[in-house]
């Protein structure tokens, strides 16, 4: 079996790797669009929006937020989800090198 080598990477392509790696999946897509939209909820609100059980809700919600993609705050009972700001920051300040540079050689 290979071995990934991350060490053999800089902080920051293992930082987008893991970001890029938790957007990897149309259900992950479908949550940060839902977050975009009412700016945070609960998981339950997500499972009524999305065709998807609870517990595979819960799972992509954990990837999202083991990537640092989304932040919760626990309120009462239940976890309240929201994107994280600075991540999506650092995915735009990403884009947006990539943006500059093509740019530059091809115009």
């Amino acid at each position: 079996m290979g071995i990934s080598k991350t060490e053999s990477f800089s902080d920051f392509h293992n930082q987008m790797a893991v970001l890029f790696k938790a957007l990897s999946h149309p259900a992950r897509v479908a949550i940060v669009d839902y977050l975009l939209q009412v700016d945070s909820c609960i998981c339950g609100d997500i499972v009524n929006e999305l065709p998807l059980a609870q517990p595979t809700i819960s799972q992509h919600l954990k990837a999202l937020k083991n990537a640092n993609i989304i932040q919760g705050t626990i309120e009462g009972t239940a976890i309240c989800y929201c994107i994280n700001p600075e991540t999506i920051t650092a995915i735009e300040h990403y884009f947006g090198q990539i943006s500059q540079k093509l740019q530059i050689k091809c115009c």
